[in-house]
């Protein structure tokens, strides 16, 4: 099994991007959806994030935006999360890895060098900084700061890249997909 790592910045195209995989039939595991699950009612991480932060599990579920209201406060509170998060997300990838069985598998996490995830090989996503941030503040669902925020807890674009076994530019949906071909044609060994 070849095991990828697929990550880029915020607003890069990388959601996209993983869904091209996914169509593609390469099994992915997103760890963003791996968090919503288990900040979701029954999640793992409800009771620790609640005995850790009370105001930011106001009853079944963690409040997302609350808890990153928290952590721009308090960038303390960051840590005590990851402490009970991370633990949490790296036995769902595991699960999934053992349940697949595909010859190639696609790991979506968004802060895999950060992490130092070990992958076969990976991929990052990019885009002109001016580009990225139209698309995010475009969405009209976060304030700018918290871009900003975000952003500055990020490895550099540009360090991405130069880690980077492959580079997608995601200028186009066809320059995207094009890109995802090629990369799954080479690791197939397919013309």
């Amino acid at each position: 099994m070849i095991v990828l790592g697929l990550t880029g910045s915020i607003g890069m195209g990388k959601t996209e991007t993983a869904k091209l995989f996914r169509d593609r039939g390469v099994p992915t595991w997103d760890a963003d959806a791996a968090v919503h699950r288990l900040y979701g009612p029954g999640g793992a991480a409800v009771e620790p994030i609640r005995a850790a932060i009370p105001e930011a599990v106001p009853g079944d579920i963690v409040d997302r935006g609350a808890l990153r209201e928290f952590i721009i406060v308090d960038p303390d509170i960051l840590k005590a999360v990851e402490a009970i998060v991370h633990p949490l997300v790296a036995q769902d990838r595991a699960a999934f890895l053992r349940d697949t069985d595909a010859p190639i598998v696609l790991l979506d996490v968004p802060l895999l060098f950060e992490t130092g995830l070990a992958v076969d090989k990976s991929i990052v996503v990019t885009i002109d900084a001016d580009t990225q941030r139209q698309r995010v503040l475009a969405r009209g669902t976060m304030p700018e700061a918290v871009f900003e925020d975000i952003l500055s807890r990020q490895m550099p674009d540009a360090d991405k890249r130069a880690r980077a076994d492959y580079i997608i530019e995601t200028t186009s949906p066809e320059a995207a997909a094009a890109q995802v071909d090629a990369i799954l044609a080479e690791l197939r060994g397919t013309p």
